[in-house]
């Protein structure tokens, strides 16, 4: 048996495809007796309970002490869990979660910690302000160094994640695999033809002389939407026939696009189950963020999740791995402030976007990865 522990972390799309469906697929693909804990906050416990286990019946949903810097307190709780469930192993996505399990292990109560690392923790925290509790910004760095230099093994979902820890905490250790976000099957089954598109399109309200970008996600601050908002800015100046749609909620900075862009930049709010069939309308998705570690070593899911739709990427430079992605197999643009005024976009076809497709099918399903889960449980 093994656990994999999320903790302070609310259901979403991301959690859907990152942390639902790899749980789904440890115990399906692989035959291997998993379980999901989750510590979540208790504003808002039961409906977020609820949403996890429509997905995952037999996930373990625990309330959380209240405060970031009480995390040590759930302890308890997950240790008593542990004791009656017996697992061998705690998978544990991002740094408090693996904590936790540490405390296990030192316990005696499992053999081996993983750590599922997502990110630059303790960069992002002080580069975004994602937290703010000085106390727990203080000790975020070296509560992430821990979980790096001790757990028995490790996740990144980047190379440059893994570059990363060899810097900042002397990681020397060749205990790891590499899995970047993957896509879930509703992005797998996403068939691209004529008729999808021009539903899809039209449901949109674009015509086939429309060269449509979209940006899928949050507007926060640490999405750099102020670069976004330049670009755009910039080529629809002087492209006419562009126009773009937000997949997210509408907030003040897209009401100002809006009003300086009539007829031109739309946003809608849509379930997540829905998003490919508004993806498709798109031409090109963007991945705009500005050269902060936090983004140097990301792995963001919408990649993945936009090439599967038939789009091709407008990215920044220096994001993850993905900007050498793009240009070793030429599926978009990598963006800088050299070429910006050079960028003259083009509709894609039908036979791009299947091809856009297939490379996503073949870098970023969980499948792909199959040996390298197993190589994780097997540990």
């Amino acid at each position: 048996m093994i656990f994999y522990l999320t903790y302070s972390e609310q259901p979403s799309g991301v959690y859907s495809s990152q942390v639902t469906d790899v749980v789904r697929f440890i115990s399906q693909e692989i035959k291997q007796p998993i379980r999901l804990i989750v510590f979540i906050s208790i504003r808002n416990f039961s409906v977020s309970k609820s949403k996890i286990k429509a997905e995952l019946p037999d996930a373990i949903v625990l309330p959380m002490f209240p405060k970031l810097i009480n995390w040590r307190k759930n302890y308890f709780l997950l240790a008593l869990y542990a004791r009656f469930l017996k697992p061998k192993m705690v998978i544990g996505r991002n740094v408090l979660a693996t904590q936790l399990a540490l405390k296990l292990k030192s316990k005696k109560i499992i053999d081996k910690v993983i750590y599922d690392g997502r990110g630059a923790i303790s960069a992002e925290w002080h580069e975004y302000s994602v937290v703010n509790d000085a106390k727990m910004i203080q000790q975020i760095e070296q509560l992430e160094k821990e979980v790096v230099i001790n757990a028995d093994f490790r996740i990144a979902v980047s190379q440059q994640l893994i570059n990363h820890w060899k810097t900042q905490f002397n990681y020397q250790s060749s205990n790891h695999v590499i899995i970047p976000c993957t896509v879930n099957k509703v992005f797998q089954d996403v068939v691209i033809n004529d008729k999808s598109i021009y539903e899809s399109r039209k449901k949109m309200g674009f015509t086939s002389e429309d060269i449509v970008l979209v940006y899928s996600g949050s507007v926060a601050g640490w999405q750099s939407f102020q670069l976004l908002q330049d670009f755009i800015k910039q080529t629809f100046s002087f492209q006419n026939n562009l126009k773009i749609f937000f997949l997210s909620d509408e907030d003040e900075k897209i009401t100002q696009l809006k009003n300086e862009f009539p007829n031109r930049v739309f946003c809608k709010k849509v379930k997540p189950n829905e998003v490919p069939e508004y993806l498709m309308a798109a031409d090109y998705g963007l991945l705009i963020r500005e050269n902060t570690i936090t983004n140097q070593v990301a792995s963001p899911v919408k990649f993945a999740e936009y090439l599967s739709c038939g789009l091709q990427i407008i990215i920044s430079e220096n994001l993850g791995d993905y900007s050498e992605f793009v240009k070793s197999n030429d599926c978009g643009i990598v963006f800088n402030s050299n070429n910006s005024q050079n960028i003259i976009l083009k509709a894609v076809s039908i036979d791009e976007k299947n091809s856009l497709k297939i490379l996503a099918i073949t870098n970023f399903t969980k499948k792909v990865f199959v040996e390298k889960y197993r190589k994780l449980v097997s540990i």
